[in-house]
């Protein structure tokens, strides 16, 4: 039982440092974006080309990951708030139960990256995108570090649910 103990606040500490460092990432990066290179005076859609595949962008996000379910309006605003909350709150449950680092890694990076744009739909209304990759005819969605790190996590949460051995079956 004590070996467990362990375990778990070994994960659990890998977990909240991946956190931690997701939310300081994404904060910081806002940051510097809207008040060290004023982008929160720019028009939404302005632009400025970095390299020939990268553009930094200005948009506000009112929906969740990649602009699903845009929302109007102050209500529209809380009820995603409040179901960031809530995902949050499941998923800390999960890495307090998670006895390796690896998947606690992803569920912290989840979890930090949730938090981030959970900020900004507090403090902005919206959640501050800026990065758009674009190639041969072809582009991603405008995200920001925050939604880097949650995919990040997904699937490192996704690698580990495949190659772990099932219960009862030798590695």
């Amino acid at each position: 039982m004590r070996i467990v103990h362990k375990l778990n606040m070994h994960a659990l500490r890998w977990g909240a440092v991946a956190a931690a460092t997701a939310l300081a990432a994404d904060q910081a990066s806002k940051a510097l974006l809207l008040y060290g290179f004023n982008f929160r005076d720019m028009a939404p859609g302005d632009h400025i080309a970095v390299l020939p595949f990268f553009d930094l962008v200005m948009v506000w996000n009112r929906g969740i990951s990649y602009g699903l379910f845009q929302s109007r309006g102050l209500s529209g605003t809380l009820l995603l708030t409040l179901f960031s909350l809530g995902a949050i709150a499941a998923l800390t449950w999960w890495l307090a139960r998670t006895e390796r680092a690896f998947p606690a890694i992803g569920l912290g990076l989840v979890i930090g990256g949730a938090l981030g744009n959970v900020i900004d739909r507090i403090m902005y209304g919206a959640v501050a995108d800026f990065f758009h990759f674009h190639a041969f005819g072809r582009d991603w969605y405008v995200f920001n570090v925050a939604d880097a790190a949650i995919t990040v996590g997904v699937i490192a949460l996704l690698a580990d649910a495949f190659r772990r051995p099932k219960p009862g079956v030798k590695p």
